[in-house]
């Protein structure tokens, strides 16, 4: 398993641009415009671009009240069916599946959402992941 960024949701791209870059000393390793979700994804990193903190903007406004600007941790895995199953062996709820053979959401004890996304190229489709529902949020 490998980190790879913690994501932080911001109200103002250009005021946290301003904040990581010019003030605390991060730079944009890439910036991904997502129209049909109304979203910004904006990585940034120190010297060490394998640990990266995701802004992500949502073009709507939205209150993030109660620490909902605090995304989710996320780690590339080998075998994203094998590590869901392992961790359903081990009475862990699978929130979002890997559904497509790419990314799945889990919480810790206290709540904290991870994502887990598959290392490469997606995994082929397969059961039981394709038809597992969601199970409340991440």
């Amino acid at each position: 398993m490998k980190y790879l960024h913690t994501m932080v949701r911001v109200k103002d791209l250009d005021a946290s641009l301003d904040f990581y870059c010019n003030k605390l000393g991060l730079h944009e390793v890439r910036r991904h415009d997502v129209p049909q979700g109304k979203f910004t994804l904006v990585f940034l990193a120190a010297d060490d671009e394998d640990a990266m903190v995701e802004l992500t903007y949502n073009w709507d406004t939205e209150s993030y009240d109660g620490g909902r600007n605090f995304g989710h941790l996320a780690y590339e895995v080998p075998d994203i069916y094998a590590v869901c199953q392992r961790l359903m062996d081990g009475g862990v709820t699978i929130n979002r599946p890997p559904r497509e053979g790419r990314m799945a959401f889990i919480r810790s004890p206290d709540g904290i959402s991870i994502e887990l996304l598959q290392a490469g190229d997606a995994l082929p489709e397969q059961e039981p992941w394709v038809s597992m529902e969601n199970t409340g949020e991440w």
